[in-house]
């Protein structure tokens, strides 16, 4: 026997999936988070970009636009929160940097 689904069952089960579709990537964004590898300073893309793991050791010489507010946890491309010591960069994809790291993309954060 067959069942017909009615245009308002249809509407319901395609609003409540579109509900639980964004929640589900979140969550499942949150954990691959977590779960990133840190960036090595000898890689190639972080050498060239002179990131350095630890802002107190940037050689100002070398980069005369650093000062020494600037460090990844208040740049535009940390993906992370505040308090956190360690999260995705957007420059860095696939790779998690330390929340007082480095490099010569850095750009302040707009105001929340």
């Amino acid at each position: 026997m067959q069942r017909k689904i009615s245009r308002r069952a249809l509407v319901k089960g395609g609003l409540i999936a579109g509900a639980l579709i964004p929640t589900m990537g979140l969550m499942a964004g949150s954990a691959a988070a977590a779960g990133l590898a840190p960036l090595d300073p000898k890689d190639p893309t972080a050498a060239a970009l002179g990131f350095v793991a630890d802002g107190k050791n940037v050689d100002a010489a070398a980069n005369p636009t650093f000062k020494p507010t600037q460090k990844c946890s208040t740049c535009a491309q940390y993906q992370g929160k505040a308090g956190d010591a360690s999260a995705g960069c957007n420059i860095f994809a696939g790779k998690s940097v330390p929340a007082g790291g480095w490099c010569k993309v850095w750009a302040q954060k707009p105001a929340a």
